[in-house]
């Protein structure tokens, strides 16, 4: 039996592994269309910026370990144009048709250009690939830019800032809406817009460009979308926000046809409704699922509770779950708060954290957080987010036994504390 793997990144080389491990006797074939596989894309600003010295450093395995040690076929610049259900088979490029038994569609995200005038000059660039990192890290090096723009506040933009900056450049940061990261937070806006202007970076908020006015540079981590061109040409069907409609177990609404990663949607296990989450932690997990069911051993992907995190300016900015007004928005009685601490003892430099929680007044369930801060940023929303996954009541929550030491935490981790406060909005 022959599995075909279409894209040969995160979500694809994970669904093959997995199906691999599952079933030494399947035929496995990945198709990509470029001439890169398994790296990780998320370390591409940090490349540019100067902290990762060669892209190589970036890449996990070649085409020959596959080969070698899982006995998995890759091809690269392999670029499947289309896939026939009813004749079981994919075709690369214009007339070469490859016969499959069951197939994985991991195509990604794709960026339109077009979304700005301008988008296509030749000073303008996107991070999202590795061709994308070597032509601006080259474009950097030989035309040694001043000043910079970057079109979009989500996360991958305040990466590029902080690339931007690192490398020296005057920068101009331009988000169509009046939020950074999409939470509709003022709160964290107002956090992350004071801080980035310290670093003297010029922040536009509500302020769509429609074309790329005049600079050195420009950086557009803006127009973003799933990549369902080849799926709906085949018959799949896309979901409530234009991703792929899967089933936990990756299935798509064709036989024996599956999907993963940023082309598809999934559930947000506080909402419960389905949402596009494009993340490469996503991505993996929905690979291993799609290998596993793919190979006859169905695995479920349960869903996300949307946590992210982003270095800005050595500041760090992590969020899960929901906002107050996203929470409205979903339909919850929602109420939050927000409170400053200390990430370790004072005695130890102890540096500001904030911290942002949201509950569910009806039932005191736990719906978000957020939390700003310089250091164990990580560690706070990681919690916050387990405590997610687990429908946790803000009550149980506040009584958490959490790590302390001087050097790392306080007696009362701020993260609690915040909760304490919650919990009496409660009531």
């Amino acid at each position: 039996m022959r599995l075909v793997v279409v894209g040969g990144v995160a979500a694809g080389l994970a669904a093959a592994s997995r199906a691999r491990r599952l079933d030494e006797s399947l035929e496995i074939l990945v198709l990509e269309k470029s001439p890169y596989i398994s790296y990780g894309a998320c370390g591409l600003p940090y490349h540019v910026e100067g902290r990762v010295r060669s892209l190589d450093q970036l890449r996990v395995y070649t085409k020959e370990y596959f080969a070698r040690e899982r006995r998995i076929e890759v091809r690269t610049e392999a670029e499947v144009t289309r896939v026939s259900a009813a004749r079981r088979e994919a075709t690369v490029g214009a007339s070469e048709r490859i016969p499959f038994d069951r197939l994985i569609l991991t195509t990604g995200a794709i960026r339109d250009r077009c979304c700005v005038l301008g988008g296509n000059d030749p000073n303008v660039f996107t991070i999202d690939t590795w061709g994308d990192a070597e032509r601006l890290q080259r474009f950097l090096s030989e035309q040694r830019p001043k000043r910079a723009m970057v079109l979009g506040a989500g996360y991958i933009g305040l990466a590029a800032v902080e690339m931007l900056r690192a490398r020296g450049l005057d920068v101009d940061l331009f988000e169509a809406s009046p939020e950074i990261l999409g939470r509709a937070c003022p709160w964290l806006t107002k956090l992350v817009a004071a801080h980035l202007e310290k670093f003297h970076v010029r922040v536009h908020l509500g302020q769509p460009v429609m074309r790329i006015p005049a600079c050195d540079v420009a950086i557009l981590t803006c127009g973003l979308r799933p990549n369902t061109d080849l799926a709906l040409d085949a018959g799949i069907e896309l979901g409530r926000t234009g991703a792929v409609a899967v089933s936990e177990r990756m299935e798509t609404n064709l036989t024996q046809v599956y999907a993963a990663g940023d082309c598809c949607e999934t559930r947000h296990l506080v909402s419960g409704r389905h949402v596009w989450f494009p993340l490469g932690t996503t991505a993996n997990k929905m690979g291993r699922a799609a290998g596993a069911t793919a190979a006859g051993f169905p695995e479920r992907f349960h869903g996300i509770v949307g946590t992210s995190i982003v270095r800005v300016c050595g500041l760090g900015v992590a969020t899960t779950g929901l906002s107050q007004p996203l929470a409205r928005q979903e339909g919850f009685d929602a109420v939050s708060t927000a409170v400053e601490g200390l990430d370790r003892a004072r005695y130890f430099r102890g540096r500001p954290v904030h911290v942002r929680l949201c509950a569910d007044k009806r039932s005191g369930r736990l719906l978000g957080g957020a939390v700003v801060g310089e250091y164990g940023v990580e560690g706070r929303i990681n919690v916050i987010a387990t405590a997610l996954s687990q429908r946790m009541l803000v009550e149980d929550f506040a009584n958490l036994d959490l790590a302390y030491a001087p050097p790392y935490a306080t007696v009362w981790d701020p993260v609690l504390v915040a909760a304490q406060q919650l919990a009496k909005l409660l009531h």
